[in-house]
């Protein structure tokens, strides 16, 4: 049995970079991660300006801005007759004024990375957890299995990051409240040319809805359906998923006969709940695993890091200096991120209800749009201040104790 100050579950967005912050903060701190690699294709990975400011506060932004990546200064929706932007991300105040597109699995080798330069950062991959340790009330730990056999893990705090399946919180007999989601998510790939348009967009059209990203040599294409319906979409053959290709982006009507099965592609149930209380005495629970959010504004992994920017800030601190964390404290943390969170899907929820649900209606009424949503008064500020930085941006004010090897 080992002990370690914090032991986090999860390597995503959120996980990931609280052990770093932990870490540099010269706290004891070992990652579960039950994958053997983090190389999981059609995630999100949409990076916002608040995580550049982000890793720009913790010198890193040069580094990222080194990996492969593709900047987008705006977001744009494309029905049958017109192309509406959404925000124009020039208009922001700071250093950073678009979204960068990187790989999930490359963003997270750069946090982790970063996090090994400190001594006090542990690692462990292929780590599946299937219980936590108890003593009275309180949370002291975990269980888990990897290729070496059964183990325990105690810590002064467990921090579940473990995403929207969470183990964690299933074993700390949490529950989320659900809201309901309207579609489902189809992910695939098709070649990208040259001549192709360059803009990542959602592509809007009387029962199909289509996203589109480019990642410069392959487009990677998200094609929406309503909730629960990759059977029946399936069960109609490939041919079923080539057609609206070809109707929506005319531009790869060519390669849609590409898809030869839907072995290609992967299903994204969507899914948008919270919890009433991301707490337990010694449990924290932040990221998907406290409040799974819908892939509208692909605000998903901005949220999560900004819950581990805000927890670390409370409770680096007090785990460095080999405190008690009280419950007190780690409420403190999701008072602080309810309200981006509440905020942000009630904003989800709204697009998801007026856009998302309508269009998915076959023989609905063409969804009608301003012509330029970016421009309103007021509103194209909002989108755009909502969409770049989020309801509440964090900034890095945890303390820097350990230094690198």
């Amino acid at each position: 049995m080992r002990r370690n100050t914090c032991v986090i579950v999860g390597g995503g967005p959120a996980g990931v970079m609280l052990a770093l912050l932990l870490a540099r903060a010269g706290v004891e701190v070992t990652l579960l991660e039950k994958h053997g690699d983090f190389l999981r294709d059609f995630r999100g990975d949409t990076i916002h300006p608040s995580t550049l400011q982000i890793l720009d506060e913790l010198g890193l932004a040069e580094e990222f801005h080194r990996l492969p990546h593709r900047k987008a200064y705006g977001m744009e929706i494309h029905t049958d007759d017109a192309t509406v932007p959404v925000a124009n991300l020039k208009g922001l105040k700071g250093k950073y004024q678009y979204i960068a597109f990187v790989p999930q699995w490359e963003f997270l080798d750069l946090l982790t990375n970063a996090a090994k330069r400190y001594p006090s950062f542990h690692l462990v991959m292929d780590a599946e957890v299937h219980g936590v340790i108890r003593e009275g009330d309180a949370v002291r730990g975990v269980r888990y299995r990897d290729p070496s056999g059964e183990h325990e893990l105690r810590a002064t705090l467990t921090v579940a990051a473990d995403g929207r399946h969470s183990d964690v919180r299933r074993a700390a007999g949490l529950v989320p409240v659900e809201h309901s989601a309207p579609m489902d998510v189809v992910w695939f790939r098709l070649p990208r040319e040259p001549a192709d348009p360059g803009m990542t967009f959602l592509r809007v059209s009387n029962g199909h809805m289509m996203v589109s990203i480019n990642r410069e040599t392959y487009w990677q294409l998200a094609y929406l359906i309503p909730k629960g319906g990759f059977e029946a979409l399936r069960s109609q053959g490939i041919e079923a998923l080539r057609e609206p290709v070809a109707e929506l982006l005319p531009f790869l009507k060519d390669k849609a006969g590409l898809l030869r099965d839907f072995g290609a592609v992967s299903v994204l149930s969507v899914a948008l709940n919270r919890l009433r209380r991301w707490h337990r005495p010694g449990l924290l629970i932040i990221g998907d695993a406290a409040h799974a959010m819908s892939p509208v504004f692909g605000v998903g992994i901005n949220l999560a890091v900004q819950d581990a920017v805000a927890a670390a800030n409370l409770i680096a601190g007090p785990l460095a200096s080999g405190a008690e964390i009280p419950e007190s404290l780690l409420a403190r943390v999701q008072r602080r991120r309810t309200p981006p969170t509440v905020i942000t899907q009630l904003a989800q929820r709204a697009v998801q209800n007026r856009l998302i649900r309508p269009a998915l209606t076959e023989r609905s009424q063409a969804v009608r749009l301003p012509r330029d949503i970016s421009r309103l008064p007021l509103i194209g500020f909002l989108a755009r201040r909502f969409i770049g930085m989020g309801v509440l941006p964090e900034h890095v004010s945890s303390p820097v104790e350990s230094h690198q090897v």
